[in-house]
């Protein structure tokens, strides 16, 4: 055997193995991509059918962002692969207590909302099969919450058991700084963070707004999209209230509860239609009013109502089912293509709602869906500097500011958000200020683990009376 043949052999194979389970990631992750793809692009094409001036870009970019989740495991293994001996060690130790913590988080939430949704789960005909349903739909929407505390949780546990161990001081000792330390537990965070971005740029709060939508089919109640919904045509000056939306309202379905009102240049009613339900026609554009009763108003004169025993079809009316649905569906369940195709719908045009800020909602959740994801990076910032001591004491009272300061992040984030959705605040600023308040904390800890300066030590100064 040559010289150093038997090195670089002991030296190859961890790194081999390490690259083919990469490879194997990869592989499994492309197989994933091939399986979910093609269901998502029939997703999207009715999406487009039902809403036409939907964001084409931004809906047919799901396929890549849904290609980009299925390949993060492999990235993450590859940023494994590539790390040194110490940093694996620490990504190890982390991994295992991650995957604990998020299993037993998991859990508990799964009990809790179970318990509560059991009773309308046993009215379904299949119970079982409408509870996997009903939680798988959910899936994106439980992971999006639950990663910001299964990362707190994991960081205290690790690094304290770590710093407990004297293994943080045999690092730094063997040269690396405090930061370079902790550069895979940030890279956890950001990796936590991508998935994240990706799970709530459509599916996370879509797969939440369907929760009563499967608990109604599972009670045997009609299940719709909208109600009570008010749509103002400014063009026409029509307004429309819409009772109710079935659920493939988009495909034919007739809205119930229908009443428009036409009024004048100057603000009067000229005429007001109801009717038992709706129903737009696809191929011809025409809507078609069942049990119609149309009340006609005149200047000093008293409203005159004609009921008519047939059905009455209005020719030209440029309203379609999901212009009038727009205003009715939450911000908080749409994704970044529909708030966008909301957003470019009536941004074109000048608001004219009984509410000053319509818009609102919808620009601040769009922000939202951006900085959310981030929360988990901001809470690795948080926990680890925290987490991480040196004294024999033990992290007592880094790991109690560590919970409170996340835990006030994540209550500031809620707070913070209902003042952009009710206008009170600019919207960029209320989804993003939390995320780079606490950031520059976290920043702010980082140094001062660095200088030995740690800061519930200034904190118990300044509290302690002076003599």
């Amino acid at each position: 055997m040559l010289p150093g043949t038997r090195f670089f052999m002991t030296f190859s194979r961890p790194l081999l193995l390490r690259l083919l389970l990469t490879l194997v990631l990869t592989l499994l992750g492309v197989a994933l991509c091939a399986w979910l793809l093609p269901a998502e692009t029939r997703s999207i094409n009715e999406q487009l059918t039902g809403f036409p001036d939907s964001d084409v870009t931004a809906h047919h970019a799901r396929l890549w962002v849904l290609g980009g989740i299925c390949l993060l495991p492999a990235l993450a293994m590859a940023g494994y692969s590539v790390g040194g001996t110490l940093d694996r060690y620490l990504a190890r130790q982390f991994g295992v207590i991650f995957f604990i913590c998020f299993a037993a988080l998991m859990t508990i939430w799964l009990l809790i909302d179970l318990t509560d949704n059991l009773g309308d789960l046993r009215t379904s005909p299949d119970p079982a099969g409408t509870a996997w349903y009903f939680y798988a739909t959910r899936a994106p929407s439980v992971v999006v919450l639950l990663l910001p505390y299964a990362l707190l949780l994991s960081l205290i546990y690790t690094l304290g058991k770590l710093s407990r161990d004297r293994e943080v001081v045999a690092m730094i000792q063997s040269g690396r700084s405090v930061v370079r330390v902790a550069l895979p537990l940030v890279g956890a965070g950001l990796w936590c963070s991508l998935l994240c971005l990706g799970l709530n740029y459509h599916w996370a709060p879509s797969a939440e707004g369907r929760k009563k939508e499967i608990l109604d089919r599972a009670r045997g109640i009609l299940v719709t999209e909208a109600k009570h919904v008010l749509y103002f045509n400014a063009d026409n000056r029509r307004l429309w209230m819409v009772g109710a939306f079935p659920e493939h309202y988009e495909l034919g379905e007739p809205l119930l509860g229908v009443e428009i009102t036409n009024t004048l240049p100057g603000g009067g009613m000229a005429s007001r239609l109801t009717a038992d339900c709706a129903r737009w026609s696809r191929e011809t554009g025409e809507w078609t009013f069942e049990k119609p009763v149309l009340c006609t108003y005149q200047n000093d004169e008293p409203p005159v109502f004609e009921t008519r025993d047939g059905p009455l079809v209005e020719r030209g009316w440029p309203e379609t089912p999901w212009q009038l649905i727009k205003p009715g569906l939450s911000a908080s369940y749409l994704g970044v293509p529909d708030l966008n195709g909301w957003l470019r719908a009536n941004s074109l045009k000048p608001v004219r709602s009984p509410h000053k800020n319509a818009a609102a909602p919808y620009l601040t959740q769009w922000h939202y869906r951006w900085a959310l994801p981030f929360t988990c990076l901001v809470t690795v910032l948080l926990a680890a500097p925290l987490s991480i001591h040196f004294s024999r004491r033990g992290p007592g009272g880094n790991v109690f500011l560590a919970i409170v300061l996340a835990v006030l992040m994540l209550l500031s984030s809620n707070v913070v958000l209902s003042f952009g959705e009710g206008g009170l605040m600019n919207p960029a600023a209320a989804a993003w200020a939390p995320n780079l308040a606490f950031s520059l904390l976290g920043l702010y800890l980082f140094r001062s683990r660095i200088t030995g300066r740690p800061l519930h030590l200034k904190l118990c100064r300044m509290c302690k009376p002076s003599t």
